[in-house]
């Protein structure tokens, strides 16, 4: 049974929406481009995205590489379509290649994939500031929280609109929200390099990483407290609030010291 408390899908769905919308208002701009990686994230906020602001003012973007798997593209494309919202599907790897050619580096799959996610955040900011629109956001909270996103990649945005929503919240509300059942049901993962999936690289379930962090975030539960309430050895959770305090500096504007004065 898990420890986190049941969504109020209904209630989220509209605050969500209202969030969204008061702030594509605020900003003067007119809508949202949104990253369309067929996954289960980027799904749902370009299905509240289009809720919030109209299909007709979100734009889509599929940026596959050698190493999105085949049926990741073709969800990002058939989500596009079933929303009716304006796309595009621009390929990385002529992009990426070029960076690689430049640099003259040894390979390094997570600096690879790290660069793969700033060329296409760079791709999306540049439809947002040719449209005037906002980058909209696809992290969630779970993912936030360990430092699971690449800094300047995929956690640049302008907007998050699911950023206070567990993976398991994410898919919840993606049940309710009737998204395509294939996507929901397909491991979570980024592409990056291949046969990568989320689970594997974080080390746990996302159903079990969740409950820790609810257990050390909401209930402020010590490391031994929660490895005794689920059952599971004191590393795993040492493991999981490491991953949280190495990565705090990924969601904070970068620092500088105060000057003196005389």
């Amino acid at each position: 049974m898990s420890e986190i408390p049941e969504l109020n899908c209904e209630k989220t769905k509209s605050d969500i929406v209202e969030f969204i919308a008061s702030k594509v208002s605020e900003s003067k701009t007119g809508g949202l481009v949104v990253g369309l990686s067929g996954g289960i994230d980027s799904t749902l906020a370009a299905y509240l995205a289009c809720e919030a602001v109209g299909c007709e003012n979100v734009f889509g973007i599929i940026m596959p590489s050698t190493t999105t798997p085949t049926e990741d593209k073709i969800h990002g494309t058939e989500i596009a379509q079933i929303l009716g919202i304006p796309h595009k599907e621009i390929a990385i790897d002529s992009i990426l290649n070029e960076y690689l050619s430049a640099t003259q580096l040894d390979s390094d799959n997570l600096a690879i994939g790290n660069l793969k996610a700033r060329i296409r955040m760079s791709i999306i900011y540049y439809y947002a500031n040719q449209k005037n629109y906002l980058v909209c956001g696809t992290g969630n909270k779970s993912e936030i929280l360990i430092g699971y996103f690449t800094k300047h990649g995929d956690g640049a945005c302008d907007i998050e609109p699911i950023g206070d929503l567990y993976k398991t919240d994410v898919f919840n509300l993606s049940k309710f929200l009737d998204i395509p059942k294939e996507i929901i049901e397909k491991p979570p993962r980024a592409g990056l390099w291949e046969n990568q999936t989320d689970e594997d690289e974080i080390g746990m379930t996302y159903n079990l990483l969740d409950q820790i962090l609810y257990l050390y975030y909401e209930k402020e539960m010590k490391n031994d407290e929660i490895a005794e309430k689920l059952d599971i050895s004191v590393d795993d959770v040492d493991m999981i609030i490491n991953k949280v305090v190495r990565s705090k500096h990924k969601s904070k504007v970068p620092e500088s010291p105060l000057k003196t004065t005389l």
